[in-house]
């Protein structure tokens, strides 16, 4: 594991493969960490790639530089985060992949900045917020799979976050990938990641932060005045969605296709869950590669 001071943080990562091999960034999300990328590595790397997967800000051994730094989770600053770590690197432009937290640091940095991004692989489609609808409510079935993020609204979930941060989230693994069986050495690998001393005001931030309960950090305040007007994604993109997500139904980035105004395909995956990348890593690993290889024509808009 490597360590690197950029932007706001000292970023741990991952870095596998040939230095001058075609750069790829894997993302997680919450609440997950870089493990769920272990099987998707060997095969990327085989292909020639460097692949770079870092802790998000308050997962594992990440940390900010100064306590003064705002302690937000919010969508803004993980593209940011990214963009940091990308120019810390001396990385021009790589693949970004992601889903969850980092699926929307990837969209956002592709949507804005489509000059650092080759190609985009995205857990769930265009998952940008949209917080000014975020007071507008949605489908019942689709309103009571949100109920952490409502909990984590009040004390009372943060301080049950903190103090039962493993167990909690453990039952959302379970609950948001019905399907998938992973066993307790598994999350343990993962779960070791939420003992960061930032995890539960950066989760709590976050969560609240996309509802407009709180405000965000005003060093990044410009790059969500952007995300405001829903910016289009130019660069190849490929959308990822289990069809046994117990967050979102994968009939929801059906809507997304007009936020692709370039080469787009979407593929759901059977039986998978929200966790895509650690419960199907051939699916993920292959969409990928469609973009390093230069193969992947998708659907033009």
């Amino acid at each position: 594991m490597n360590q690197i001071d950029a932007g706001v943080l000292s970023i741990a990562y991952d870095d596998q493969g040939p230095a001058q091999g075609t750069p790829v960034f894997l993302l997680h999300g919450f609440p997950y960490d870089v493990r769920a990328y272990d099987a998707l590595i060997p095969p990327l790397v085989a292909s020639g790639c460097r692949v770079i997967t870092p802790y998000l800000r308050g997962y594992g051994p990440t940390r900010f530089l100064s306590p003064q730094t705002p302690r937000s989770g919010q969508q803004a600053v993980l593209a940011h985060d990214l963009l940091a770590l990308m120019d810390a690197l001396k990385i021009r432009s790589a693949v970004l992949a992601g889903y969850d937290w980092g699926g929307r640091a990837s969209c956002i940095v592709a949507a804005l900045w489509p000059e650092r991004a080759r190609g985009l692989v995205t857990g769930g489609g265009y998952n940008v917020h949209n917080v000014p609808a975020s007071s507008q409510p949605m489908a019942p079935e689709d309103e009571y799979r949100l109920w952490y993020q409502y909990y984590f609204h009040s004390e009372r979930g943060r301080a049950g976050l903190e103090r039962n941060r493993h167990a909690y989230c453990k039952l959302l693994w379970k609950l948001w990938s019905p399907n998938w069986t992973f066993d307790d050495a598994t999350y343990d690998r993962t779960a070791a990641s939420f003992d960061n001393p930032d995890f539960v005001a950066v989760v709590i931030h976050s969560y609240r932060v996309r509802f407009g309960l709180v405000p965000g950090d005003p060093a990044v305040e410009p790059t969500e005045q952007r995300l405001i007007g829903r910016p289009p994604i130019s660069v190849p993109a490929i959308a990822l969605e289990g069809d046994g997500d117990g967050v979102t139904r994968a009939a929801g980035s059906l809507r997304h296709r007009k936020h692709f105004t370039g080469p787009f395909e979407r593929r759901v995956i059977g039986r998978v869950g929200h966790n895509l990348p650690q419960e199907a890593p051939g699916e993920f690993a292959a969409a990928i590669l469609a973009l390093t290889s230069g193969s992947f024509k998708g659907d033009p808009a």
